[in-house]
């Protein structure tokens, strides 16, 4: 009869049309951080990474540095959309670069998937301690005083024209209406090199970096960007109190090509997620001093859309420009 040859013929068709699909499954997934090893977004990657291992299976992180984070993203935004490969979307990659370069390899509102974010962590206004003794400068209303009874004579240091620290200064100056000068430096460690050293009177840095020389009283904490305070700086107010609506955070999160299926999106927020509440997670995100902040696609693209919104604005302002 022929209905037993058409059967087995159905059936090893169907096994053809699914082996490639869950091949596909049994692939690892590369995970591209678009920054140098060993900092705190290859940290927390290579955390979760190792987290979704039972749900998603092995996840391999790929640094890919270069061009402000650039080359790392443009990978991701030009990868085949199949969910085995996801990268990294940082606050300079996806909010400040679309306004800083004159020429951009990957359009940040359009060539990506959000997936989820992952941490916020919080920048603080620090001034060298030594100075803010000398200048009676012991909160952020001070600072503006001084500054406007003295305009020029206050510095502050960045790790480089249009880095988060210069774009933050900037932001700053113009909501407090005030005029101090900008040093910009090679680099976030020789600014903070710079302000410890007295060369520079104030800076807005990463809190997991000041944050060991604020405890040895080498820097002055005035006020964290954050619009509540932080519980790693107990008693330090947020510029906000004093600026309202002052806003500056540090955040990253996980990204894919724009035309991944929404299913496949689903399955990876689903995973990323339960590992951003795992209480492991939390302990070791801890140490970065970087609060896990785990959200829905939908919640995660609209943060990056409204931050692109903010920056545009902050680095017109600011006048960097990379060519």
């Amino acid at each position: 009869m022929p209905f037993k040859p058409l059967l087995l013929a159905a059936l090893t068709l169907g096994t053809a049309l699914l082996a490639p699909t869950a091949q596909a499954q049994n692939k690892p997934i590369r995970l591209i951080v678009p920054y140098a090893a060993g900092g705190p977004l290859d940290v927390t990657a290579r955390v979760l990474a190792d987290a979704v291992k039972t749900s998603l299976g092995t996840v391999i992180v790929e640094n890919k540095p270069g061009a402000g984070g650039n080359i790392g993203a443009d990978l991701v935004a030009k990868a085949a959309p199949d969910g085995l490969t996801i990268g990294i979307a940082a606050t300079a990659t996806h909010a400040v670069n679309p306004w800083l370069y004159a020429k951009m390899p990957f359009n940040a509102a359009t060539d990506f998937a959000a997936i989820t974010q992952m941490v916020r962590v919080p920048n603080v206004l620090v001034m060298n301690a030594d100075a803010a003794s000398r200048l009676k400068i012991n909160s952020v209303s001070d600072l503006i005083a001084y500054a406007k009874a003295n305009p020029g004579k206050l510095n502050y240091g960045s790790g480089g024209n249009g880095s988060a620290g210069h774009l933050a200064g900037e932001l700053f100056k113009k909501e407090a209406g005030i005029f101090v000068v900008h040093i910009p430096y090679n680099g976030g460690n020789p600014a903070q090199l710079a302000l410890l050293s007295g060369q520079v009177d104030f800076n807005f840095d990463n809190l997991a970096t000041a944050a060991p020389n604020i405890k040895s009283g080498k820097l002055k904490a005035l006020a964290v960007t954050t619009l509540k305070g932080v519980d790693a700086l107990p008693g330090v107010p947020p510029v906000a109190d004093t600026l309202k609506g002052f806003s500056v955070d540090t955040w990253w999160g996980l990204v894919a090509p724009a035309a991944t299926p929404k299913d496949v999106i689903t399955k990876l927020n689903q995973a990323f997620v339960a590992a951003l509440n795992a209480p492991e997670t939390k302990t070791r995100f801890a140490t970065l001093l970087a609060e896990p902040v785990p959200t829905t696609p939908q919640a995660f693209g609209t943060l990056m859309a409204n931050e692109r919104t903010k920056y545009e604005s902050m680095v017109k302002a600011s006048g960097a420009r990379v060519d």
